[in-house]
């Protein structure tokens, strides 16, 4: 293994906190964003149906070395308007996910939007519980659930989710909700945990960069890592691939995770989850 620290979600269930996101990554080009980062020594991989990019994904799984019980693979249901959510639907989304992959089981399956508006994903989610008892996901979450989405979903339902997969970087970083997280047992997980690569030019991590003789991407990676948060960067390059890796070897200072909380100004850059719907 690659020294890559974990986290211990709610069920047991180990998860590295430093993985690999395919997001925006074209199925062709997949097998090998995923092999280099493999070889670059990730052992999380995390795709979504919507992505697109599953079959790309299994691809390289199956053509790498590396034993299936040291790899963590996520995946997740795009849950969408063109469709009313019934739990049949469900298990039949989850087992074409499994089929793109060439999986028997994934290690963690997300609800990928929370959807209000719907009111679907409590059913989703009595059928993501389903898929768990079964073995086929060692462990379920949700993605982008808000405070009031998570509190119904404890108390209505029989899981507490393991995951919840949240847009969270410096200028997001999300307090309330990383504070129920921890109340509850959850583990926060930052998708765009660079920020879209949009805040890197900030004179405060400029300063601390310097300072460790490391990139700004890495001080984010960095301090997402000391804060807890398990981190999914996405490349398709392979000097960023490896450059995103490189966050083990050096620690960030109170000075400088004072200088990085000051940063939080609540600019979101994806969607709302109270408001978004999508087909």
């Amino acid at each position: 293994m690659t020294g890559i620290p974990s986290v211990t979600l709610n069920n047991g269930v180990t998860m590295p906190q430093l993985g690999y996101g395919v997001f925006q990554i074209p199925d062709e080009g997949a097998a090998t964003a995923v092999s280099t980062a493999l070889r670059e020594g990730y052992r999380s991989v995390d795709t979504a149906a919507v992505y697109a990019n599953e079959k790309g994904t299994g691809a390289a799984l199956a053509a790498s070395d590396v034993p299936r019980d040291e790899l963590f693979v996520t995946t997740k249901l795009w849950n969408g308007a063109s469709t009313t959510w019934t739990r049949d639907l469900v298990l039949r989304e989850f087992d074409a996910s499994l089929e793109r992959l060439g999986l028997e089981y994934v290690d963690l399956y997300l609800i990928h939007w929370p959807h209000p508006m719907r009111d679907e994903y409590l059913t989703i989610w009595r059928a993501f519980e389903e898929i768990a008892r079964s073995g086929r996901a060692r462990a379920i979450g949700v993605s982008n659930f808000q405070p009031a989405h998570l509190r119904r979903l404890v108390a209505e339902t029989d899981t507490v989710p393991a995951v919840n997969q949240i847009e969270l970087h410096p200028w997001l970083q999300q307090a309330e909700l990383r504070s129920l997280h921890a109340e509850l047992g959850i583990a926060t997980e930052a998708w765009s945990p660079l920020g879209q690569g949009k805040l890197l030019d900030a004179p405060a991590l400029a300063r601390i960069a310097d300072k460790h003789g490391r990139t700004p991407a890495q001080i984010v990676l960095r301090w997402h890592l000391q804060l807890g948060n398990v981190v999914i960067p996405k490349s398709a390059t392979p000097s960023r691939i490896r450059e995103n890796i490189d966050v083990l070897g050096f620690a960030l200072d109170e000075e400088d995770l004072a200088a990085l909380a000051a940063l939080d100004n609540g600019t979101r850059l994806g969607p709302d989850p109270d408001t978004f719907d999508a087909n």
